[in-house]
């Protein structure tokens, strides 16, 4: 097997269990949706309203599972401190590239393009943060969002009564398909795919300290060959 093979291997496994757990969390949130459940927890209203039933309260979890998995397998960033630190300017280069877009730009329509640029440039300054991770992060993200994609297109154009299929209040009129390339493909496929990769790269990096400290002393267990 080729070193490509097995790191692809790897990768697949690494995400695999998460990315089924994502799904089941994307599954339940819809058919709670759909059932009219407690809303505190599958809000139909734009947005989601932060119900308490989502895979964005995944995030941080997964992200500190990747990094205990990479640190164990020898994966380890040269500097913790220097991975929390990249990460967090990714993440606050693309807050301020938006917000002073925001400023000016107005149009609802706009605004998710903006978003959609920066959230990609800031994904490209996150990946030195710690590589390893960064890849991880970026394949995990794209298996938890494909799901979410398909989703909101069943609401969409089937006309669901979900969260997914509802814009913000101040979104132009627009037909069907222009309501899911706005609000479901370009979110999909950046905005979310930034925030899985640098908010779990910013976990990840904080809780990789507390890794060493776990993995160093299993390690001086081993007797030597």
């Amino acid at each position: 097997m080729t070193a490509t093979a097995s790191t692809s291997t790897s990768l697949r496994g690494l995400i695999l269990w998460p990315a089924l757990i994502t799904l089941g969390v994307t599954l339940l949130r819809l058919v709670g949706e759909l059932l009219q459940w407690a809303p505190r927890f599958f809000s139909r209203e734009a947005g989601g309203r932060a119900a308490l039933v989502g895979i964005v309260w995944l995030v941080p979890v997964f992200g500190a599972y990747f990094a205990l998995r990479l640190c164990r397998e020898g994966e380890v960033p040269r500097s913790a401190g220097r991975a929390a630190g990249v990460a967090l300017l990714a993440l606050v280069t693309n807050v301020a590239l938006a917000a002073g877009a925001f400023s000016v730009v107005k149009s609802p329509v706009g605004q998710l393009a903006i978003l959609t640029v920066t959230s990609w440039i800031a994904l490209l300054i996150a990946r030195p943060a710690w590589p390893a991770l960064w890849r991880v992060l970026f394949a995990y993200a794209f298996s938890a969002r494909l799901p979410v994609l398909i989703v909101m297109a069943a609401s969409i154009f089937g006309g669901l009564d979900t969260h997914y299929a509802k814009p913000r209040p101040d979104f132009p009129p627009m037909g069907p398909l222009g309501i899911f390339f706005w609000t479901a493909v370009l979110p999909q496929l950046s905005v979310w795919i930034w925030f899985t990769v640098v908010f779990g790269l910013v976990v990840g990096a904080l809780v990789t300290p507390l890794v060493r400290r776990q993995v160093a002393p299993a390690a001086a267990r081993v007797p030597a060959a």
